[in-house]
This record gives C-alpha cells, sequence and structure tokens, in this order.
C-alpha cells in the first residue's frame, strides 16, 4: 500500500519542523531537589539521560536566568556560586536537549524545581567543640564552638555561616552529670557556652545548633559527646593528662639508664684495651 503523496509532505514537513525547534519528546526531569549544607548547594534530579543531555538554568527573584552546566550528562549540578544572595529565592529550570550548536529552542522540554531560599532552606553542617575547660572557682562549664565555614570568599578568605546568619545562629549546650542521666541546657547567641555547674563533678556533653527564625531544618545534627573531669580543660580529660605524665617521666628514666649503662661498658672496654697494651710480652 503505498502511501499518498500529500500525506508523506506533510509528514517530513512536521519532522523538519520539530527538528529545527529541537521539541523532540525527551524525558522531563523529575524529582528535582536541592541538596544544601552550610549554603554549599547541589541540585539533583532523574532520569539518567540517554540519549539527550540536560542544561540548568537559575533564576531569582531579583535576577533573570542563567545557564549554569550545559549539555550534561549528569544528573546532578553545583549551582552554589549563582546562589550567593542568601536571602534570594530561587527556582532552577532543567532543560531536555540533544547537544545542538547554538542556542536553546524557544520552547524546549523541561522542568521547574520548587523554589528555594538558602537563608531559610540550607542545612546547618554539625557543630565543632573546639575546646572546654572549668572556670577558676570550678562553677562553670565553659565551651567554645566552632562556626562552620561556607563557600563563599570575602576578601580571599572563606566567610563562616556566622557572617550570613548573624545572632539568629545559637548553640545550645546539652549537658549532665556522669552519673546521671538528667540533663540540663544552656544557649547563646556566640561560639562561646558558659553553664553552671556543680563543683567536683564530671560532666557529658554536646552541642547543637538552631536558627531560631526557621520552620524547616532548624536545628543541625548534635555534635560528637564528650566527657571530663572538674580537673579536665582543653579536650583532654584530666586523668588522660596524669597518664601521659607518668609515661614521659618513665621513658626519660629508662633513656637515662639506657645511656649510663652504654657509657659504662665503653668506658670499661677502653680501660680493659689500655691494661692489654702495657703486659709484658712472653718469650719462649
Amino acid at each position: 500500500m503505498s502511501v499518498p503523496r500529500p500525506l508523506l509532505f506533510f509528514c517530513c514537513l512536521w519532522y523538519l519542523c520539530d527538528a529545527a525547534t529541537g521539541t523532540e519528546d525527551f524525558p522531563r526531569a523529575t524529582n528535582i531537589t536541592w541538596i544544601s549544607v552550610n549554603f554549599k548547594t547541589i541540585l539533583e534530579w532523574q532520569p539518567k539521560p540517554t540519549n539527550f543531555v540536560y542544561t540548568v538554568e537559575i533564576s531569582g527573584q531579583k535576577t533573570d536566568w542563567k545557564k549554569k552546566c550545559i549539555y550534561i550528562t549528569e544528573t546532578e549540578c553545583d549551582v552554589t556560586d549563582q546562589l550567593q544572595d542568601v536571602n534570594d529565592t530561587y527556582r532552577a529550570r532543567i532543560i531536555s536537549s540533544l547537544p545542538t550548536i547554538g542556542e536553546i529552542p524557544e520552547e524546549p522540554v523541561n522542568a521547574l524545581s520548587p523554589p528555594f531560599t538558602p537563608y531559610k532552606q540550607t542545612i546547618i553542617g554539625k557543630p565543632k567543640i573546639q575546646s572546654y575547660q572549668f572556670s577558676d572557682d570550678k562553677t562553670k562549664l565553659i565551651v567554645e564552638i566552632e562556626d562552620p565555614m561556607s563557600p563563599y570568599r570575602l576578601n580571599g578568605s572563606f566567610q563562616s555561616i556566622r557572617d550570613f546568619l548573624n545572632n539568629d545562629l545559637r548553640y545550645t549546650l546539652y549537658y549532665w552529670k556522669a552519673t546521671s542521666t538528667g540533663k540540663k541546657q544552656k544557649t547563646s547567641t556566640t561560639t562561646k557556652v558558659e553553664a553552671g555547674v556543680d563543683k567536683g563533678e564530671s560532666y557529658c556533653f554536646y552541642v547543637q545548633a538552631t536558627v531560631p527564625s526557621r520552620r524547616e531544618n532548624r536545628e543541625s545534627q548534635e555534635s560528637p559527646t564528650q566527657c571530663t573531669s572538674q580537673t579536665g580543660s582543653g579536650g583532654l580529660d584530666g586523668y588522660v593528662v596524669f597518664i601521659a605524665v607518668i609515661i614521659a617521666v618513665v621513658l626519660i628514666i629508662v633513656i637515662a639508664i639506657a645511656l649510663s649503662v652504654t657509657l659504662y661498658k665503653r668506658k670499661k672496654s677502653k680501660k680493659q684495651a689500655a691494661e692489654k697494651e702495657h703486659l709484658p710480652l712472653n718469650h719462649a
């Protein structure tokens, strides 16, 4: 059965127009997700492309669309450098197309991400306890915390997340007696937390970052738990310091004894050699 020429002509014309505009029926990106920790942000989606590529565009409420990852075969794109105004709200557009030379078609196959505001949505990483010590009168536990760093620089140096969150970033110290399970807590808007303790008691504790103004992702993960005694400071338990000192003293004594023995043996060998030189020769 032959195909009528008018119909064949129409089909060919439709195919050529479709190819020229790049509107082939490529799969649209799905499950578009913003993965953001301490303002470092990766965009992820599905599915893995087979006979096509993706191009990612980013737009904010204050900025126009900008291309980021162009003609890629991966299903992720680091968009951190496009989100430096952390208070702006952004959207991503993921375009499916052939890797053609020139501009992307005016009406490409694309998918729009959910909105994302870094200030409100980036996850705060696990805090790091820099040091701790007891006050001179042993009635306060003083904990110093290191602010997580962001991927953004100012005058060549990385900025911390506090440079963006300011006093909206708070640290809560959870602490309890080593012989008890009853927790207490103390919150600070700085990197130093001071908590009242009972003199002569040992304590365990951890810290957690909080951004109170948020509705979601308000709290970070907990830092590793640390324990100390009233003699502990700087992140080292007093008992551990004592053992280290004992080991150092023992090593010094052992080395001194070894050197003394070695010097004695050398001196004795030299004396025996000198005595042999002064012995009379035996004659037959």
